[in-house]
């Protein structure tokens, strides 16, 4: 099997930003996606626009590809003022996190007239019904279809930074879970999903989906819903760690990272150097420890089994990608996650509306509004 990796212009950035549509006097979730999108009427094959989701609650936001992660913000910002002519009037609220603090998913509907939503859940039956779920998705251009899959590997050693900052789920179904997402450790329950394998050769990939395709797992790659993964049809890598986050400023943060970190690999294999990469095991552990403990998470650092506090690698991170981040015009964005890393990530923030609110997790879904529309 054949599959084309197509051109992209190297380290261009383009992010997709799921929102929840909420009822702004109960705080419930609503399946309001349908109405807004046959309002706004978006032709789905311009860049920006609104697209729809597995659930009639959710829509999600598309942006351009653009060189700098500012422009691509700039167009998500603009995306939501269309959405919100629509969703105020309807008494609709706007809100992202990686779950809905209370709402519970059996009340919620999926799409219809979508086959692949529908042979999703007929496939996945009660765990596919289960996600009630949302990230941020942020695609990086490749220059070079050689470098696609190194860069795939070489990322994963960053897989629990972006999941510590990202962190958005503590409470699923009206209970508080433990983990700073529950959504890494929801999404990951369906067949194609979580961890993408460490392949050598696009040759390896090709053969992997064929043979994923001739058993019936899946009838293309796109199904391959994998937490990081090749985008042959933009030419990009996909970068889906993340869980949803409540302000622009922050998917400008986790999207500049991203930008910065495939640069900084694309570098590295232009001077022909090997990419450091971290054994399956030892990113299986970060993913699951920084999906429970969130920014208090000790993570793997290298193959040796050394090990840091992810907010002091993060520090590290961000001083080394400053040369980087400034010649892609981008370094007010990254250095943006000193902030997420001062004031807390979005689990921290919700957990202490819900202490300070003596539990209410309507309170929550309050906070997340005011956030997604003022900023903290």
């Amino acid at each position: 099997m054949d599959i084309e990796f197509a051109t992209s212009q190297r380290s261009t950035v383009g992010i997709e930003w799921e929102l929840a549509c909420v009822d702004h006097a109960s705080g419930e979730l609503t399946p309001a996606g349908p109405e807004v999108l046959a309002r706004l009427n978006d032709p789905s094959d311009v860049f920006p626009h609104v697209t729809g989701e597995l659930l009639t609650n959710t829509v999600e936001l598309v942006s351009g590809p653009h060189a700098r992660v500012g422009s691509a913000i700039d167009d998500l910002r603009l995306l939501v003022e269309r959405v919100r002519e629509v969703t105020d009037p309807m008494g609709v609220d706007l809100m992202c996190s990686g779950t809905h603090p209370f709402s519970q998913w059996f009340q919620q509907e999926v799409t219809p007239g979508k086959e692949r939503y529908a042979t999703l859940i007929d496939r996945t039956q009660w765990w596919g019904r289960q996600m009630m779920i949302w990230g941020v998705h942020m695609h990086v251009g490749i220059d070079d279809p050689r470098k696609v899959l190194p860069i795939v590997n070489g990322l994963l050693p960053y897989y629990p930074h972006f999941q510590a900052l990202s962190a958005s789920s503590p409470f699923w179904a009206g209970e508080s879970t433990g983990y700073a997402s529950s959504r890494a450790m929801l999404f990951q329950q369906l067949p194609t999903a979580g961890l993408p394998p460490q392949l050598e050769r696009w040759s390896d990939y090709e053969s992997l989906v064929a043979d994923l395709t001739h058993v019936g797992v899946i009838d293309d790659y796109s199904e391959l819903r994998w937490d990081l993964r090749p985008s042959p049809k933009w030419g990009t890598v996909e970068i889906r760690f993340c869980d949803g986050l409540s302000t622009s400023a922050e998917v400008a943060a986790v999207a500049a990272l991203a930008q910065c970190l495939v640069e900084e690999l694309s570098q590295k294999l232009d001077r022909g150097e090997q990419l450091p990469t971290l054994q399956p095991w030892f990113v299986r552990e970060n993913k699951w420890r920084a999906a429970r403990y969130g920014m208090e998470a000790i993570i793997i650092q290298d193959a040796a089994g050394n090990e840091n506090l992810v907010t002091d690698d993060l520090r590290a991170i961000l001083e080394r990608l400053t040369p980087i981040a400034s010649a892609l015009g981008c370094l007010d964005e990254l250095w943006g996650i000193e902030r997420i890393l001062e004031g807390g990530a979005s689990y921290q923030r919700q957990l202490a509306v819900a202490n300070d609110t003596g539990g209410s997790l309507k309170a929550v879904v309050a906070s997340l509004v005011t956030e997604l529309r003022d900023g903290l």
